[in-house]
């Protein structure tokens, strides 16, 4: 009787390591790893989200390009991503539109680390900019939503770029997930395939 008695909570022991085990390899598995985290590559590790989807809208004054690199319908590689899974992704060009572009600098306004070197906000999402381009150093507020903290923020202007921006669909190369909408890549960040 004893030794049954021990056998069996042994074997009720054994079972509570096996399944509290199972349960730690799930919740390590859902940790994202650092190759899924976002990575912004001129961009320091910040924590914050960038909303890799939108809505597909775009300012009302914002002029859609004539004769773009990339029309819309076409694909191109994108060979400069701004996050985990976007470099090398095949890219459906959604949108293709002439503007001037911003890298900015930024304090989020839900608070944090400051975003260094973000790309890429264009001139018909600040509020009020004036004349484009602006110079760098120019402080102005943006309407953009690509990031976490952004909408509402005081941008520095880092680098103005006048070019054709790509509002783009693509597959995440990490997951196979679907980005609808992306905003922005500019010519340079894409390839023919």
């Amino acid at each position: 009787m004893v030794l049954n008695r021990k056998w069996f909570l042994g074997l009720m022991a054994s079972l509570a390591l096996l399944i509290l085990s199972a349960c730690s390899e799930d919740a390590a598995k859902s940790e994202p790893t650092n190759s899924e985290a976002i990575d912004h590559s001129t961009e320091a590790d910040h924590g914050e989200e960038m909303n890799h989807s939108s809505s597909g809208e775009v300012p009302s004054t914002l002029k859609t390009a004539e004769n773009p690199k990339f029309p819309v319908g076409s694909t191109a590689m994108i060979k400069d991503g701004h996050m985990s899974g976007m470099k090398g992704a095949e890219a459906t060009i959604v949108g293709a539109y002439d503007t001037t572009a911003y890298i900015i600098s930024y304090e989020p306004t839900t608070g944090g680390k400051k975003i260094e070197n973000h790309k890429w906000v264009i001139h018909e999402e600040l509020i009020d900019p004036g004349a484009a381009p602006l110079a760098p150093g120019t402080e102005v507020k943006t309407t953009a939503t690509h990031m976490k903290g952004m909408e509402n923020a005081t941008v520095r202007i880092d680098e103005a770029v006048q070019t054709t921006v790509y509002m783009i669909d693509f597959p995440l190369t990490t997951t196979g997930e679907e980005m609808k909408n992306h905003k922005w890549v500019t010519d340079s960040e894409l390839t023919s395939k």
